[in-house]
């Protein structure tokens, strides 16, 4: 009897809609949180060369959570190209102009870099605020401890 290797494929897939709160669990452990549902670790038709991941909206960026002096501490960096061009930017000014860009940066950093990172972060959507137009999708929440609903 010979068994045949299950390949995944477009037409199996079935994506779910799932909402993370931002306020709740620190930037870390939401990330890792985000990028696990993103990549779909945790159904059993996972392929790394397959993008069968999960849409994830996050929430209530702008409460977000980390270690009391992370927020000073933490910087972000970018360089212009150009002599001189560095510019440094601690996580509490990157949060005061665009909480949302910090969550979109440390969920990035957390999937692999290949040709599924781009469509894996399109089905990210963050909100600043607890107020998204996803309601129609019916996110399921999960429970910040434990990662399950």
């Amino acid at each position: 009897m010979m068994i045949k290797t299950f390949s995944p494929k477009a037409k199996d897939l079935t994506r779910k809609w799932y909402l993370l709160d931002a306020s709740e669990q620190p930037l870390g452990r939401l990330a890792t949180a985000a990028a696990r549902l993103l990549i779909g670790k945790d159904k059993p038709t996972q392929s790394p060369h397959f993008d069968g991941g999960d849409y994830v909206v996050v929430i209530n960026a702008a409460s977000l959570k980390t270690q009391p002096n992370k927020m000073q501490r933490k910087t972000y960096y970018r360089h212009s190209g150009f002599p001189g061009g560095l510019h440094k930017r601690s996580l509490a000014e990157q949060v005061n102009l665009n909480p949302s860009k910090v969550i979109e940066h440390a969920i990035r950093g957390m999937l692999p870099d290949n040709k599924l990172r781009d469509p894996r972060l399109k089905r990210l959507k963050v909100y600043v605020d607890e107020n998204h137009h996803h309601e129609a999708q019916v996110p399921i929440k999960l429970d910040p401890v434990k990662g399950k609903k």
